[in-house]
């Protein structure tokens, strides 16, 4: 009995020890993407305006990256605090953890070079190394033309400086661990000529990370790829109310399979239209955090190559009940 506790004891001391050389091996290899690049931007007018139109109406970091108002529906923007940060994603809404969008108004990315901003937005890796929960989209945001995200760069440059304090973000174990191996260097394309109308709507689309809000997720919080696009991600409101999104494949019974390109465009368009006014919503009244007021601002030529794209997506059948209110 003596010798079997004595190889017990070996055995296990022998796993705390490898498992001591694997904490440490992740904590100083990962995240292992290469450093940022010496980068100096110009910040022209035409860089800002293309960058706005970016942030606001596409990539929608505005849409995080400020304070969200859900008294009116979609939750647009709150006027003044636009770049700020200190939105909060929690276990509520079926993240793995607590996270806060950052600042990203000069006050809150003065410490950033050009070069460690595009690492940033690209790889999810901080100025000080730090790998970052994928709640960014940089996976999506590192494939694409690096010419739009120096414009993206140059707008959020451009931003009213705001002065705010957001909280670090943290994740549960072992996702603390996991998301260390997350990052890693982009695959940056370039942008597609848009009368390839298919593949400048994938690019769009990737650009959007429209797959992230319209697939379900494990409980790591990623998505399930071979559920793409057929929607039913739940989102929580503070009142217990849950929105669900919406199918978006071709399915003709699930999903937008009959839909007409004008169709697709007027449902984006109905929300920038000079009679339109952004409707009160009261707790547990439907509601959407589907940005809608900031995508009515894309361009038409964009969504129609959007609803080209989703068009050659396979087919998913998935009903989803799009809100549930409160009980």
């Amino acid at each position: 009995m003596n010798k079997l506790f004595k190889v017990f004891a070996w055995l296990l001391g022998a796993v705390i020890i490898l498992l001591l050389i694997a904490f440490v091996y992740l904590q100083m290899i990962f995240p292992d993407v290469s450093p940022a690049e010496e980068l100096s931007i110009e910040y022209t007018a035409e860089r800002v305006e293309r960058g706005a139109y970016l942030a606001n109406h596409v990539t929608v970091c505005m849409d995080c990256h400020s304070a969200r108002d859900f008294s009116l529906f979609s939750g647009p923007p709150t006027p003044g605090t636009l770049g700020r940060g200190g939105d909060r994603f929690d276990h509520s809404m079926g993240f793995p953890g607590v996270f806060y969008a950052k600042n990203i108004t000069p006050t809150g990315i003065s410490d950033y070079t050009d070069g460690e901003l595009y690492r940033v937005i690209t790889t999810g890796v901080t100025n000080d190394g730090r790998a970052m929960f994928p709640l960014m989209p940089y996976m999506y945001y590192g494939k694409m033309d690096p010419e739009d995200i120096y414009d993206i760069i140059a707008y959020i440059r451009s931003l009213d400086p705001i002065s705010s304090e957001i909280p670090d973000s943290e994740a549960d174990f072992p996702v603390s661990l996991i998301l260390k191996t997350m990052p890693k260097d982009g695959e940056p394309q370039k942008r597609p000529d848009p009368s390839d109308q298919v593949a400048y709507g994938a690019y769009l689309v990737n650009a959007a990370g429209c797959i992230e809000c319209h697939t379900q997720v494990n409980e790591q919080g990623m998505v399930i790829p071979e559920k793409a696009f057929a929607g039913g991600r739940d989102f929580m409101f503070p009142d217990g109310s849950k929105v669900s999104s919406s199918n978006i494949t071709p399915d003709t019974e699930t999903g937008i399979g009959n839909w007409t390109s004008e169709q697709f465009l007027q449902r984006f368009k109905q929300y920038s239209d000079s009679s339109y006014l952004v409707n009160k919503v009261a707790p547990g009244e439907f509601n959407s955090i589907m940005p809608w007021t900031m995508y009515a601002g894309m361009k038409t030529k964009d969504l129609e190559a959007i609803f080209s794209y989703l068009q050659t997506l396979s087919p998913q059948k998935n009903e989803v009940i799009r809100f549930t209110a409160a009980n």
